[in-house]
C-alpha cells in the first residue's frame, strides 16, 4: 500500500502552511490529490514532489493562473511537451536574470561589509572620508 501523507506532514515537508495548500487545492493546482471517504486530502510522494515543482515556479515569479494553465498541461499529456519545455526555457531566462541581480545585490552588501568593518577597525567613518561611497541618509 501506498504511503500517503495529511495536509499537515505535507505543510511541515514544504515549509508552508495548510492554508496555502488549501488555497492552491481551490485554484485547480491539486487535481492529482486523492480524498478519503470523508473529504481528507491524500498525499503521495508523487504528489509532494509536484508541489515542489509548483513552489519552484512560485519563486520565479509565475502567477498562480500560470501555473494552473502548466498543471493543466501536465494533466493533458504527451500533446502539450512543447508548451511545458518553453514555459521551462522562459521561467531558466527569469531566473538567470534574477540571478543576475542578486549578484549584484551581494557585491554591494558585501562591499558595505568591507566598508563597516574597516570603519570599526579604524574606530571611526573618518578613515573613508575621502571615498564617497558611503550615501548619507536623511531623515
Amino acid at each position: 500500500m501506498t504511503k500517503t501523507y495529511s495536509i499537515s506532514e505535507v505543510a511541515k515537508e514544504l515549509n508552508v502552511t495548510a492554508y496555502t495548500l488549501r488555497y492552491y487545492d481551490k485554484e485547480g493546482l491539486m487535481p492529482f490529490v486523492e480524498r478519503s471517504a470523508s473529504g481528507q486530502r491524500l498525499f503521495k510522494e508523487s504528489d509532494i514532489a509536484a508541489l515542489k515543482v509548483i513552489d519552484c515556479l512560485k519563486s520565479t515569479g509565475m502567477q498562480i493562473k500560470e501555473i494552473k494553465t502548466f498543471i493543466d498541461w501536465v494533466t493533458d499529456g504527451d500533446t502539450t511537451l512543447q508548451q511545458r519545455f518553453d514555459m521551462f526555457m522562459e521561467r531558466k531566462a527569469i531566473v538567470e536574470k534574477q540571478m543576475e541581480e542578486l549578484k549584484k545585490t551581494m557585491e554591494l552588501v558585501e562591499h558595505k561589509c568591507l566598508y563597516y568593518k574597516t570603519a570599526l577597525e579604524a574606530g571611526t567613518e573618518e578613515i573613508h572620508k575621502n571615498n564617497k561611497i558611503e550615501i548619507p541618509i536623511s531623515n
